[in-house]
């Protein structure tokens, strides 16, 4: 029998990818869809591309709503799911697709967020190393398993985390002087109307953004690249705390990031090295791909599937390696992300119900 769903927050961008990848998945069964203001109406006159889900009227988000269903989907913005997923008492597993739950650290809430501090749930990006106790290196699917509380992750973050962790966990880049520049499409900003995402104000331009240090992504990232480095330096040091340069761009494309990434080589590292490291933690994945040495990625060939696309490259001038990679910010980067922690969670193949194939042209 199939798995029940609700997703809360199904009228929004987040919220209809989620139920794009449910729609097509074979054991889970979307039951109920929630809004706030849209509450009463026919979720087809949100998402009129989900033509299956035509069935389905949109409710309140309340925990009453929610309860009693096998899995429920929070898409909802920054600081408004902490409180209602407190309230629930009858839910097998929950995913978190915004902030709320993502930060253990109360003091970096605080100073990104503001408001209340919730507890951090396990975080949902299977493929990052993490660090255990006695040093070992595992993955991040390791702790999803049986896992009933899951933290989705910022699209941004996870797309930086993914580029970094190899090289800080294999010592062959310093955890200082990190620099990323991402051109990333508005939908990551939400579906609410606000004039500097308007059509007329994107085409044509490239926005920077969250500029200096601010965007909330940030110690997510800082979070990640800690889990994943050895508690000691080759020589013995005390592992340097990550610092990281993060700079946004809004680019006239609806969906995708490119994240190109930049961190110093350690002395002595080869380029060969180099590259081992991140095989080495990608190449039996099915979704995160490392290109053939001299090949870059496109946004335009993750849209719409669960893939983040990567190239590496070595500047030898300047002893620093870049990493450019892709995704579809509302796929890998948000729903997709979340259903693939869920099908690890609940047991099932990884890869149900997500697809590594675009769309194109």
């Amino acid at each position: 029998m199939a798995y029940s769903v609700a997703v809360a927050g199904a009228s929004g961008y987040a919220g209809g990818e989620v139920l794009r990848l449910l729609s097509e998945h074979p054991e889970f069964e979307v039951r109920t869809v929630t809004g706030h203001s849209s509450a009463g109406d026919p979720l087809i006159t949100h998402q009129p591309h989900l033509r299956s889900l035509a069935h389905l009227t949109l409710q309140p988000t309340t925990p009453e709503v929610l309860d009693g269903h096998d899995l429920v989907f929070f898409a909802l913005p920054h600081g408004a799911s902490g409180e209602l997923t407190a309230q629930l008492t009858n839910v097998g597993l929950a995913i978190d697709c915004g902030a709320d739950h993502r930060l253990r650290s109360s003091d970096d809430w605080a100073a990104f967020y503001g408001g209340d501090h919730h507890e951090a749930w396990t975080y949902g990006v299977p493929e990052l190393l993490l660090r255990a106790g006695d040093g070992s290196l595992t993955k991040q699917r390791e702790a999803l398993r049986g896992a009933t509380r899951i933290a989705a992750p910022g699209c941004n973050a996870s797309t930086v985390a993914l580029s970094l962790t190899p090289g800080i966990a294999a010592g062959v880049i310093a955890a200082d002087d990190i620099v990323t520049v991402l051109a990333v499409g508005p939908s990551g900003a939400g579906k609410a109307a606000k004039t500097h995402l308007l059509g007329a104000e994107l085409m044509g331009t490239a926005n920077p953004y969250a500029v200096g240090g601010t965007h909330r992504h940030i110690p997510e990232i800082q979070q990640a690249l800690r889990d994943a480095a050895p508690a000691t330096t080759a020589d013995g040091a005390p592992a340097t705390d990550p610092t990281l340069s993060f700079t946004p761009v809004l680019v006239p494309m609806s969906r995708g990031i490119l994240a190109t990434t930049t961190a110093k080589l350690v002395p002595g590292v080869t380029a060969a090295q180099v590259r081992d490291a991140w095989q080495q933690a990608y190449d039996d994945e099915p979704f995160v791909h490392l290109l053939p040495e001299g090949q870059f990625p496109r946004t335009a060939d993750t849209i719409g599937a669960n893939t983040c696309l990567m190239g590496l490259a070595i500047d030898e001038a300047v002893g620093r390696v870049i990493i450019v990679a892709a995704l579809d910010n509302l796929a890998k980067g948000t729903a997709g992300a979340a259903i693939q922690s869920a099908n690890i969670a609940l047991g099932l193949a990884e890869q149900t119900g997500l697809s590594v194939n675009g769309v194109a042209p």
